[in-house]
C-alpha cells in the first residue's frame, strides 16, 4: 500500500549555521555575486538575480537541475554521510541501536559485490508467488500483498484523515499503477512525449530480458504492459482534476463499492492489505474503479502476472544488480529528465538511507548537526508573519466581516511544528542486517507502510511529523491545519557563522516559507478546509465568489507563461502554489516593514532594505534546470518552475517596481488592471 495522499503543498530555504568564526573582511555578499548585472531586472528578474551564479555553476552530468536545494542538499548529504560512516564502523554496535541499523543499512547499499552476487533473488519469493497466480481471488490478492511490501500495482491504497472528520483515518483508494506516473504521457502527441512513450516499451522489453526472458516473450509482455497502463491512464484524472478535493471526495461502503466493480471483493482486498473491519472506503476517482473492474477479466491471468512482474521489479529496480540499476537510471532518469550520469554511488546510498533511516539519522542530526537557538529564531519569524496575516485579513477590502472573523479563526489555529519532533516514532521492530540490501529495503518500506496500516481505527496522532528535520522542505496538512518546517531549513549558503540580515531573513524564510505555508491554508483547496481540518465551507457565497474570481486571475496569468518551445505551465495544477507564493512574499514583506533594517532605510553592500528583500526571495528559488527535467515538471508537478515562481509573484508587487524602478510598459511590470491581490 503505497501513501500517495498529498500532505506536501511547498517547497522552501531558510536561514544559517551559526558556526565558524569569520571576519568581516571576508564576507562575499551572494545577493552581490549571484547577480547577472548584464540582465535587466525589467525583462527578466529571475535571471538578473541568479544569472552570475548560474554562469559559474553548469548543471552537473549526474544532476536534474542545480542551484539552491542542490546547494543545500550537498551539505545536508555531506552531514548525513559522516553520520553513514561513523555508524558503519562501529562493527560491534548494540543489536538494534540507531547506530548499528544506519550503519549496516549504509554497508549493505555500498556491498556491490554481494548486490551483483545476489541478483534478483532477494526477490524470488514475491516473483514466485506471482508466478502461482491462478484464478481471479489469487489475482487480487497477490495485488494486495504487493502493496504491503511497497508495490504499487492496478490502483493506490493508503490511509489518512478523514477529509471531512479530521478526528479519524479512513481508507483511501485512488487511480494509480502507471509506469510513467502520469496520465498525459500515454497520449500527447508531441515529439518529445512521443519519443519517452517509443523508450519505454523499449525499457519494458529490455528489463523483461533482465529478468530473464527470452527477446520474444520480453517484447510481448512489454506490448501487453503498455496497452495494460494505456487503459489504466485512459481513465485517470488529469492533474488539474486531482485537486478539487470535493470531486475526489466519494464515500463508499464496502457493498456499495462491490456493486460497482463485482469482480473485484474489496473486503478480502483489504484485509489482505492488513486493514481489519474496514466498512467504508474513500474513493477518489469512483471511474477509474469501474474500468478497472473490467479489466480484471478483460486481460488473461498470464496478462496480469506479467504486469505484476514488472511493477515489482520496478519498485526495486534502483537496489538490485548493476544492469537492471543501469537500466533503470537510462529511462527514469536519462530519456525522462536528461540525466546523462548517475551520482556516486555513496551519495546514492546516503540518500537512500536517509530516505529509509530517517526518523534514526534525524535524531543524530538534531544532537550533532542542529546549531542551537534556530528552532526559536524560527519560530519567532513564524510567529512574526501570524500577526501580519492577521492585520492583512482584517483590513481586506472584498471580504465581509462575517468571513473574515472566521478566516482569522483559522489562522489562530494554525499549529507551527518548527525543527524537530519532541517524540521519535518507534523503529524497534525493523530488523537490518550487512548481508542483503535489498531485504534492508525492504523491511524498511513494511515498516512504513504496517505504521500506516496500523492508525485504522486509532485516534488521530496530531503531533506527529510528516517529515524528517534534515529534510530541506516544508508542508502544510489541512486535515490538521499545521505547517512544518525542518531543521535544516536553517541553511542559507553565503551566510555561514553569520546572521544574514532581515532582509534577507525575511525574503526567505518569511516569505517562501512560513508565509508560503500558511497561506496554503487560504489556497483554492486549503480554503475549503475549516479551523479543525475538515472539508467544511465557511465562505459565505458572495465572498467565495469573490475569491474565485482572484484565484481565476492567477491562473490566467500562470498559463501564459511558455516554460519551452510549445509547453505552457498548467495554471490550473499550479494554481495553489502560486496562490501561496504571492501571499508568502506579501506577508513576509509586510513583516520586514517592521523591522529595524527597514525602518532605518539601511543599506547593505549597496543595496536598499526592498531590493535585499527581493533579491532574497528571488535566492529561494535559485534553481537551473534541464530542459528534458522541466518538462517532466510540467506535466507532474503543482509547481511552477522556479523562474516563474520568481517572475510571476514580483510582476504583481508594486513594492518590487518601486525598489528597481521597474517602468510601466516593462516585461516585470502588468498594469494596475491585471495586478493579482489576494491576500
Amino acid at each position: 500500500m503505497k501513501k500517495t495522499k498529498m500532505l506536501v503543498f511547498g517547497l522552501v530555504s531558510a536561514l544559517t549555521i551559526l558556526s565558524c568564526n569569520q571576519k568581516e573582511t571576508d564576507f562575499v555578499d551572494p545577493l552581490i555575486t549571484n547577480r547577472d548585472t548584464t540582465v535587466n531586472p525589467s525583462d527578466d528578474f529571475f535571471m538578473y538575480a541568479n544569472g552570475g551564479w548560474f554562469k559559474r555553476n553548469p548543471i552537473p552530468a549526474s544532476e536534474r537541475s542545480n542551484g539552491i536545494f542542490r546547494t543545500i542538499g550537498d551539505t545536508i548529504n555531506s552531514q548525513i554521510k559522516q553520520i553513514c560512516e561513523k555508524s558503519a564502523a562501529m562493527t560491534n554496535a548494540k543489536k538494534g541501536s540507531n547506530e548499528q541499523k544506519i550503519g549496516d543499512f549504509y554497508a549493505s547499499g555500498m556491498d556491490t559485490l554481494s548486490i551483483e552476487k545476489l541478483g534478483l533473488s532477494p526477490l524470488k519469493s514475491d516473483i514466485q508467488k506471482i508466478k502461482n497466480i491462478s484464478d481471479v481471488p489469487s489475482l487480487l490478492n497477490t495485488i494486495a500483498y504487493l502493496h504491503t511490501i511497497g508495490g504499487n500495482p492496478a490502483f493506490s491504497a493508503y490511509v489518512g484523515q478523514d477529509d471531512k472528520n479530521s478526528s479519524k483515518y479512513a481508507v483511501f483508494l485512488g487511480q494509480g499503477g502507471l509506469g510513467m506516473g502520469n496520465r498525459d504521457y500515454y497520449f500527447n502527441t508531441d515529439k518529445e512525449t512521443v519519443h519517452i512513450r517509443n523508450e519505454y516499451v523499449k525499457h519494458l522489453e529490455a528489463i523483461a530480458e533482465l529478468i530473464g526472458y527470452s527477446k520474444e516473450v520480453a517484447k510481448k509482455n512489454a506490448q501487453t504492459i503498455m496497452k495494460m497502463e494505456t487503459e489504466l491512464a485512459q481513465n485517470s484524472r488529469k492533474l488539474e482534476a486531482l485537486r478539487d478535493p470535493i470531486k475526489n471526495y466519494n464515500k463508499m461502503s464496502i457493498s456499495e463499492l462491490n456493486k460497482t466493480t463485482p469482480n473485484m471483493d474489496w473486503k478480502a482486498v483489504t484485509s489482505a492489505i492488513g486493514l481489519k473491519n474496514v466498512d467504508t472506503l474513500i474513493v477518489g476517482q469512483p471511474e477509474f474503479y469501474v474500468a478497472l473492474n473490467k479489466m480484471i477479466k478483460s486481460y488473461s491471468i498470464e496478462d496480469w502476472k506479467a504486469y505484476l512482474e514488472w511493477d515489482l521489479v520496478d519498485s526495486y529496480a534502483s537496489y538490485l544488480n548493476k544492469s537492471i540499476e543501469k537500466q533503470n537510471f537510462y529511462f527514469f532518469s536519462t530519456v525522462m529528465s536528461g540525466v546523462k550520469e548517475q551520482k556516486p554511488r555513496w551519495k546514492r546510498i546516503v540518500e537512500q538511507t536517509d530516505g529509509a533511516l530517517g526518523e534514526l539519522i534525524g535524531q543524530i542530526y538534531v544532537k550533532e548537526y542542529l546549531p542551537k537557538g534556530s528552532k526559536e529564531k524560527l519560530l519567532e519569524i513564524g510567529n512574526n508573519i501570524s500577526t501580519v496575516y492577521a492585520e492583512r485579513i482584517k483590513n481586506l477590502d472584498w471580504m465581509s466581516e462575517a468571513t473574515k472573523k472566521k478566516a482569522l479563526n483559522k489562522l489562530s489555529k494554525i499549529v507551527m511544528k518548527v525543527g524537530y519532533p519532541d517524540k521519535w516514532k518507534d523503529m524497534s521492530s525493523v530488523e537490518i542486517n550487512r548481508d542483503t540490501y535489498l531485504a534492508n529495503v525492504m523491511a524498511t518500506n513494511k515498516w512504513a507502510i504496517n505504521d500506516m496500516i496500523s492508525k485504522y481505527g486509532k485516534p488521530v496522532d496530531r503531533t506527529e511529523w510528516g517529515m524528517y528535520p534534515q529534510t530541506y522542505n516544508a508542508y502544510y496538512n489541512p486535515s490538521n491545519n499545521e505547517i512544518c518546517v525542518p531543521a535544516c531549513n536553517i541553511l542559507v549558503p553565503g551566510f555561514e557563522g553569520r546572521m544574514p540580515d532581515d532582509a534577507v531573513l525575511y525574503g526567505i524564510i518569511g516569505g517562501s516559507t512560513f508565509g508560503h505555508e500558511i497561506t496554503h491554508g487560504f489556497d483554492d483547496q486549503g480554503s475549503q478546509y475549516d479551523e479543525k481540518g475538515n472539508l467544511n465551507n465557511w465562505w459565505t457565497a458572495e465572498d467565495l465568489k469573490k475569491f474565485q474570481a482572484k484565484t481565476k486571475l492567477i491562473v490566467e496569468q500562470y498559463s501564459k507563461y511558455e516554460a519551452l518551445p510549445g509547453k505552457f505551465v498548467n495554471g490550473d495544477a499550479t494554481q495553489g502554489e502560486n496562490i501561496a507564493d504571492l501571499g508568502g512574499v506579501v506577508m513576509g514583506f509586510e513583516a520586514f516593514k517592521k523591522t529595524a533594517q527597514y525602518k532605518n532605510k539601511e543599506k547593505i553592500s549597496g543595496l536598499t532594505p526592498e531590493q535585499r528583500f527581493f533579491l532574497g526571495y528571488a535566492y529561494a528559488w535559485m534553481v537551473n534546470i534541464k530542459p528534458e527535467s522541466l518538462a517532466n515538471q510540467l506535466l507532474t508537478d503543482v509547481h511552477a518552475p522556479a523562474k516563474y515562481r520568481i517572475n510571476g509573484v514580483v510582476e504583481n508587487m508594486p513594492e518590487f517596481h518601486k525598489a528597481f524602478n521597474i517602468k510601466p510598459g516593462s516585461k516585470m511590470r502588468r498594469t494596475d488592471k491585471e495586478l493579482v491581490s489576494i491576500w
